[in-house]
């Protein structure tokens, strides 16, 4: 292992460094690092294995080590500024530190390009180069668009069902005003409906309850600053049938009933 060669490095700009393929990591004073880097680890899995993309916000030298721990398994790992990544993002956020998600095909068929040119040298690098800035943009859109699938721990979801979750979750988010039931969302999601509360709680740390209150008071937050129409017709509008109903689960979340918020922060 002492002789192993360490990954091949890319430069890709001062805000960009990709390391590809099996052994340690090169020395890092020979790089060119940038010093707010995040890293995206690509594995690429074996037979029972899955193939995975792990992020990690400003690792130090020994956090890559330990994402690269089996030496023998080749990898793909983008090393990027996180303003970078901010501007590519817009308005959505970086990955949870430690995020791991299943590889979907498109970003593997990138990567694997990467890995496996085998242009002639001169070739070859500037090849990777750009195959590293487009595997590092689609990955940042596959995030923002929320399509990436995490890895449940100990994989006790798989990733069919995961994806199937996820699609419930985007239900909610884009039918939050309608009278969803369980019911209808595990339909829709392609679920039973055992499944969907289990998995749900499972990945997301809330029931499916939960999550549609969270965008109904959420909305309703809005629209009391956003318009003037009354507080009754705001919960109705938010999926609440009556305005004893709304108020009381406002407060829970607000820690104040609507009027009182509108006013608070009319007058801030």
């Amino acid at each position: 292992m002492e002789n192993e060669s360490p990954m091949a490095a890319i430069e890709v700009s001062p805000e960009m460094l990709s390391l590809v393929g099996r052994g340690p990591l090169p020395l890092f004073e020979t790089l060119q690092v940038p010093p707010d880097a995040a890293a995206f680890v690509i594995a690429f899995g074996a037979p029972g294995i899955p193939a995975t993309l792990r992020y990690l916000a400003l690792p130090d030298r020994q956090m890559l080590d330990a994402a690269i721990e089996d030496q023998q398994e080749e990898r793909v790992m983008l090393l990027v500024s996180r303003m970078a990544c901010e501007r590519i993002l817009g308005a959505a956020r970086l990955p949870d530190d430690g995020a791991l998600h299943h590889l979907p095909g498109a970003l593997r068929t990138i990567a694997l390009s990467i890995r496996d040119c085998d242009l002639p040298e001169m070739a070859r690098t500037p090849y990777r180069l750009a195959k590293s800035i487009e595997l590092l943009c689609e990955i940042l859109r596959l995030h923002g668009r929320g399509d990436l699938v995490p890895v449940v721990a100990e994989r006790v979801l798989s990733c069919a069902d995961t994806r199937r979750l996820l699609a419930a979750r985007r239900i909610i988010e884009d039918r939050w005003a309608e009278k969803l039931t369980l019911d209808m969302i595990a339909r829709a999601a392609g679920l039973n409906r055992a499944k969907l509360t289990r998995g749900f709680r499972e990945m997301f740390d809330c029931s499916v309850a939960d999550a549609i209150a969270e965008q109904r008071l959420g909305k309703a937050g809005q629209m009391l600053l956003s318009t003037d129409l009354p507080v009754s017709s705001i919960g109705y509008r938010c999926g609440y049938l009556n305005n004893a109903s709304f108020t009381r689960a406002f407060a829970r979340k607000f820690g104040q009933a609507p009027t009182h918020y509108r006013a608070g922060r009319m007058a801030a």
